[in-house]
């Protein structure tokens, strides 16, 4: 099953058979299934949302969405459910908008759903490769941040990393590799068990904050890299910086065209200022083609 299949597989059939019927090259090129109450089904493409239908989408429908996702058990997704998000067989995210349902100023679950989006996953297997000779001096994995632009790529090369140093090759060892997974992105845990290919030597922490599952991993899992996706706390700052002093290497996503861009951001300025990546991976989008170029990061 491909992985447009397997995303289809969580839309209601009737809007699962109209996706189906698109062309092999929208199905080869869409990257999200947009549902909203009134709407019709639209898809997201590099180009933008293309909607081809007419027929608008229910509230029911969107309750179905969860239903398939969740293999008609919410009580055991309740967690994602509370942080507008579940996570599906075959590695699909699906991302949900509703009305928050808050006690004592924390959102405990959503209701009344508004929106759905369905990410179609497509793991890229070997991307990496090519640059892993890059990022080791004397046999020693260099810290690395990956920056792109939102939607530039960033999780989908950063897993391929983690892939590639769990497993080793081109005359590397593998490598022991923690992934604190917030938000469920990197490995696309369901009911425990990683949708995606992380590797031989890899354990995930699903659904804790970076913050406070990097302490953890250090203490329980013995890691010599740990993988996080998206800083944006200076809490995980710290986390991170205590880690290297540990001697443990740091693989991170950050949202950002360049390192320019980071100089310029008070929170990124004091990420460079804590020294704890030596590495940066730049992606640039040329049409639905990545280019990766590596560089080092200032001191």
């Amino acid at each position: 099953m491909t992985c447009f299949q397997q995303a289809a597989e969580c839309l209601p059939m009737r809007l699962r058979t109209q996706v189906n019927h698109l062309p092999e090259e929208v199905k080869q090129q869409a990257e999200e299934f947009r549902l909203r109450v009134g709407r019709p089904l639209s898809i997201l493409t590099p180009e933008g949302e293309q909607r081809p239908w007419t027929e608008q989408v229910s509230g029911e429908d969107l309750e179905t969405v969860v239903n398939m996702a969740t293999e008609f058990s919410r009580y055991s997704a309740v967690e994602s459910l509370r942080n507008g998000y579940l996570s599906a067989r075959g590695g699909c995210r699906i991302g949900l908008c509703g009305t928050a349902v808050l006690r004592d100023g924390v959102n405990t679950n959503l209701r009344d759903l508004t929106s759905v989006a369905i990410r179609i996953a497509r793991e890229k297997i070997g991307i990496a490769e090519p640059l892993m000779s890059q990022l080791f001096e004397e046999g020693v994995f260099q810290s690395t941040l990956i920056l792109a632009p939102p939607g530039g790529g960033k999780t989908t090369l950063l897993r391929d990393m983690v892939r590639c140093l769990s497993n080793g090759g081109e005359g590397r060892p593998s490598h022991r590799v923690s992934v604190v997974d917030e938000r469920g992105e990197i490995a696309v845990c369901c009911q425990g068990e990683p949708q995606m290919d992380m590797g031989s030597c890899t354990d995930v922490l699903d659904g804790c904050p970076k913050a406070m599952g990097i302490p953890m991993v250090m203490r329980a899992m013995n890691p010599q890299i740990i993988a996080v996706d998206e800083i944006t706390m200076e809490e995980d700052i710290r986390a991170m910086a205590s880690a290297a002093n540990c001697g443990v290497s740091l693989l991170a996503t950050i949202h950002a065209a360049g390192t320019e861009e980071l100089m310029q951001k008070p929170l990124y300025h004091q990420l460079l200022n804590a020294r704890v990546f030596d590495r940066a991976v730049l992606i640039r989008c040329e049409g639905a083609e990545r280019v990766y170029q590596v560089e080092e990061l200032p001191c």
